[in-house]
């Protein structure tokens, strides 16, 4: 599974804290890593609602299987991803939180909190809530007993999450376009579409 970290500029000084952790947390399980920013060093600054359209893209063409993501309280971004197609965005705050949404909804993104309550250990919380996220399968269902009723509401809930989104194709032309010159001008993520999405988005 290829998984790409990308963050609001609200919280730009964690990106390099939330790549380290994400790849010890990922990559044991023979995951690739793939940071997208906000680096500390940018000066443009990226909305919740920006980035979870970066997000929503990278998806939706196929160019990256998950993504880690967050904001400063976590709940902006979750709910934006879950505005956009191809995104089923769980709200991580904690270890159990992460390795629930992991088995039982088997989502492809997670927000996480990275200023609200990230005080003193912080990114003690942080790395265990990524080990616990990818601690085992996707979407098999928890607790063992139940694993059948609960994969059958997972795929219910991907049915309904896709039946009540417009197709990527449909969106961009409703989207405001300006949030499309922006997300245009984010070259790393643009030129990671073009090379490695299996679905083209129409722009990039």
């Amino acid at each position: 599974m290829k998984v790409g970290v990308i963050q609001a500029s609200s919280q730009r000084e964690k990106n390099p804290l939330i790549y380290d952790c994400t790849k010890k947390a990922a990559e044991p399980h023979g995951h690739t890593v793939i940071n997208f920013g906000v680096f500390p060093e940018e000066t443009e600054n990226w909305s919740y609602v920006e980035t979870a359209f970066l997000s929503s893209l990278l998806l939706s063409s196929g160019a990256v299987d998950f993504i880690v993501t967050g904001c400063s309280s976590g709940q902006g971004m979750m709910l934006a991803c879950n505005s956009l197609p191809g995104v089923l965005c769980g709200y991580l705050p904690t270890p159990q939180d992460a390795f629930l949404f992991g088995r039982i909804n088997g989502g492809n993104a997670a927000s996480l909190p990275l200023g609200l309550g990230f005080g003193w250990c912080g990114e003690i919380n942080l790395q265990c809530t990524l080990e616990k996220l990818f601690d085992g399968d996707f979407g098999v269902g928890w607790p063992p007993s139940e694993s059948e009723r609960k994969r059958r509401d997972t795929e219910l809930l991907k049915a309904l999450n896709t039946a009540g989104k417009r197709p990527l194709s449909e969106g961009l032309k409703l989207y405001p376009g300006e949030l499309i010159e922006k997300a245009k001008s984010r070259e790393k993520v643009m030129e990671y579409i073009r090379e490695f999405g299996k679905e083209p988005v129409i722009w990039a």
